[in-house]
């Protein structure tokens, strides 16, 4: 077999999975589609990547880290608390919008597959957990100023990812249901925006 170099054939080959792997999950995807869908054949998909396990964990670990990186980037340390949350949850939601299939390709694989997350963790740990630690500290603050209700960290980013989520993984659904056209579905994502921050917001005011 005569391998072709060029250096676009990995790259091409990797987007093609992700489309795949976004729209059918792990299981319902063969090596033979990515192949045809990149525009080569399976032998390239197998030399480039050997196996449909180790493509898909090169797709799964790039969005699991954009999934996270909205909620874990710096901001402008200026701004008062919830300001720095409002930027959080915004950002988190744009991530999502731009990435609608990122929701149930995670929650897809590691449903069907838990061990997922254990074979990669490793590979995950540089994940800014000083910018985690520093919202812990500026969160115990203001419930001690009396400005924020007793709450848990880890509640408050599962409420903040459950409100953004919910919506990116039951919309195409609501959207159909609805009859909504193109146009009205990006006005609803768009208020959904505004509603989950103010809503987020209003939960934690003692």
């Amino acid at each position: 077999m005569k391998i072709n170099n060029d250096s676009n054939t990995e790259k091409s080959i990797l987007e093609a999975a992700e489309r795949l792997f976004l729209q059918k999950g792990f299981s319902l995807t063969s090596t033979t589609a990515i192949g045809k869908e990149a525009g080569c054949n399976q032998a390239l998909v197998h030399y480039y990547f050997r196996t449909k396990e180790r493509l898909f964990e090169a797709v799964f670990e790039n969005k699991f880290r954009l999934f996270v990186s909205g909620l874990v980037q710096k901001v402008d340390s200026g701004l008062s608390f919830e300001e720095k949350l409002r930027t959080a949850i915004e950002a988190h939601y744009d991530m999502l919008a731009a990435n609608p299939g990122i929701p149930f390709l995670i929650f897809n694989e590691l449903t069907t597959n838990p061990r997922r997350l254990e074979n990669f963790k490793s590979r995950i740990r540089e994940l800014p957990v000083t910018v985690l630690k520093q919202f812990q500290k500026e969160l115990e603050e203001e419930i001690k100023k009396g400005k924020v209700r007793p709450v848990a960290p880890v509640d408050l980013l599962l409420t903040i990812i459950s409100m953004n989520v919910s919506l990116f993984l039951v919309g195409p659904v609501i959207k159909t249901a609805l009859d909504l056209s193109e146009r009205d579905y990006k006005k609803l994502l768009e208020s959904r925006r505004s509603e989950n921050v103010a809503v987020i917001l209003r939960s934690l005011r003692p």
